[in-house]
């Protein structure tokens, strides 16, 4: 019976796929995505649109803003606040 678990609790680990990283770095506000046959990925290390699209020449890929951004402010220029409710 022991065995039994053993080969069970085996074979669940194997089988789960493992955690998938970040997709965006939220230290730099422009991304490349990159499309390859089998794996398209996001390099996230750029400061700029023109930097990434000097990189991007020539390449199956494309400069996208990274919505992650951790510098980003909020496009109105508004505060938010909070309505009472009485």
């Amino acid at each position: 019976m022991r065995i039994l678990a053993l080969a069970i609790l085996a074979i669940g680990a194997v089988s789960t796929r493992p955690a998938a990283a970040q997709t965006y770095d939220p230290a730099y506000p422009v991304c490349l995505h990159v499309y390859r046959a089998g794996a398209n990925y996001y390099d996230c290390r750029y400061t700029s649109l023109p930097q990434c699209n000097a990189s991007a020449s020539g390449r199956a890929a494309q400069c996208v803003i990274n919505p992650y951004f951790a510098g980003a402010e909020d496009p109105t220029g508004y505060r938010s606040y909070r309505r009472r409710v009485y």
